[in-house]
């Protein structure tokens, strides 16, 4: 696991010890990244779920202005921490250890984009995808939801204020990208 290109390209991440997270793969990371391309320079970025923290700090590595990471559990609070100083974005970069869903409760703040990748088998992306539809304040005018699933979690999900508007399969890893409704 590794930052892929930017500030911090090349800097080894750690990993969460254990089995609870489950790092998104260099290819698939590779190519979101090829998928947002420069639009992530100077952009605000929620990682929900964070794990190691490598999808936001990715974002951070590549311009984004600024990222928050949401978790929960201690041990991957720890390595977000020491890879965020790792890679020496720790300054750009909010650390919230809270619930996400009591996290996206809170007073919406616009982002433009919004990572969502929990634990599998539980459909907390779904639960995630429902929160934001009922709170689009979240999403930026132009901003993007994008939920990494395993393929074979996928169903699709009765939104009012987000549509799904694209899909990328990596192996075992599923892309779902979302976008506010036109009104």
């Amino acid at each position: 696991m590794r930052v892929i290109a930017g500030k911090a390209k090349g800097r080894k991440l750690q990993a969460v010890p254990g089995p609870g997270t489950r790092p998104i793969t260099d290819r698939a990371k590779s190519a979101l990244f090829s998928i947002l391309g420069d639009d992530v320079l100077d952009a605000n970025f929620l990682d929900l779920f964070a794990g190691t923290g490598q999808v936001g700090i990715e974002a951070l590595s590549r311009g984004a202005r600024r990222a928050v990471f949401v978790e929960l559990q201690h041990a991957a609070l720890r390595v977000i921490h020491s890879n965020l100083a790792l890679t020496g974005l720790a300054g750009q970069a909010e650390i919230v250890r809270d619930d996400v869903f009591h996290y996206l409760v809170a007073s919406p703040r616009p982002f433009d984009y919004i990572y969502i990748a929990p634990p599998q088998y539980r459909g907390l992306w779904v639960q995630t995808l429902h929160m934001l539809d009922a709170l689009p304040g979240w999403l930026a005018d132009d901003g993007w939801a994008i939920a990494q699933i395993n393929p074979v979690e996928y169903e699709p999900v009765a939104l009012n204020n987000l549509s799904l508007f694209d899909q990328r399969k990596y192996g075992s890893v599923l892309l779902c990208f979302y976008i506010l409704r036109a009104t």
